[in-house]
């Protein structure tokens, strides 16, 4: 009978290369018990990576869309903050001026002039307001403050009205100069002339913030701000009762746009909502995907525990064989 026998050296070799297998294998093994998924996604797959691939791209879908949910949350939040300020400021204001009449004593038209500039300045600055480093009402300029600063917007419409000596005649001016193109937008408006992109909130959804600094509503909140701010300015030189007029018509004017600026948030809080529900949406998908994606790399945890442990006890005999060569010798063999 014939015998195959192979030396020290190589059975050493073969004794290194088994034990690292079997090493490899136990810290497979460990990564799949401790993370639950198979660490050879080929062999589970059969090859077939189509399904994986197709859960992947739709959760990076699905992050970028999240992405932009949140940025829209961030922006319209912002601009709803604007909004319900500028309500505040037109209500709060308009029902002080409308109180202005020809029993007003002088201090009554002196605080309600100051009420109104100090109310401007507030304006301006709710319109100049920014989210992530974004301006909100100036369209796609949103690099940039949208409005210059109160004092401007004063001196150029008190040269478009200087001269003029009622009310009546003074409004009518200032309203011009507010339509004019070359008037508040060529010197107050600095936004663009272009809408900002709507935000993308999921596959064939998106909403549009299309407010901007110069739409209608602002800048009739901003014409009465600023005409009450000049009914006592001294350059225009007017009367008791042309001041009283002038600040009664302009109070009127913004109670009336405190309703449009209403509705205005109204629509802006049902498109919140349409953002709230997207993202809602999103997240529910995205759990799906993820159990999906859990559920087909999932590794058994009773099966991965037995294997676990046999590779163990190979390893074990393996140190053991390992421990009973390394003591042999002559001596030994010959007894």
């Amino acid at each position: 009978m014939s015998m195959t026998s192979i030396g020290d050296l190589a059975q050493s070799l073969m004794l290194r290369t088994r034990s690292t297998q079997l090493k490899q294998t136990m810290n497979r093994l460990t990564n799949e018990l401790a993370s639950g998924q198979v660490s050879d996604v080929s062999s589970r797959l059969g090859g077939d990576y189509s399904y994986l691939s197709d859960i992947d791209r739709n959760l990076a879908q699905l992050s970028g869309y999240a992405l932009a949910t949140t940025e829209a949350t961030v922006f319209a939040s912002g601009v709803q903050s604007g909004l319900g300020r500028l309500y505040e400021l037109a209500s709060d204001l308009g029902t002080t001026l409308i109180g202005i009449g020809e029993g007003s004593l002088e201090t009554a038209r002196i605080n309600a002039a100051f009420q109104a500039e100090t109310a401007l300045q507030a304006a301006i600055s709710a319109l100049n307001s920014q989210a992530a480093g974004r301006s909100l009402f100036g369209g796609m300029a949103t690099d940039r403050p949208t409005l210059a600063e109160a004092d401007v917007l004063l001196d150029a419409l008190r040269s478009a009205v200087a001269g003029l000596t009622t009310s009546q005649d003074i409004s009518e001016a200032a309203a011009n100069w507010f339509d004019d193109p070359s008037g508040f937008r060529a010197t107050i408006y600095s936004g663009s002339d272009e809408t900002l992109a709507p935000f993308r909130l999921g596959a064939g959804e998106q909403v549009s913030m299309t407010l901007r600094a110069d739409d209608p509503a602002f800048i009739e909140t901003l014409k009465n701000l600023a005409l009450a701010a000049l009914a006592r300015d001294g350059s225009l030189g007017l009367d008791i009762a042309e001041q009283n007029s002038l600040m009664h018509s302009s109070g009127e004017a913004l109670l009336g746009e405190s309703a449009t600026l209403g509705r205005l948030s109204a629509d802006l809080g049902y498109a919140e909502s349409r953002i709230e529900a997207a993202a809602a949406r999103n997240a529910a998908a995205k759990s799906s995907l993820e159990y999906a994606r859990t559920e087909l790399l999932a590794a058994d945890p009773y099966e991965t525990a037995t294997r676990l442990e046999e590779v163990q006890f190979q390893l074990e005999s393996l140190y053991s064989v390992t421990v009973r060569t390394s003591r042999l010798s002559l001596l030994s063999f010959l007894e």
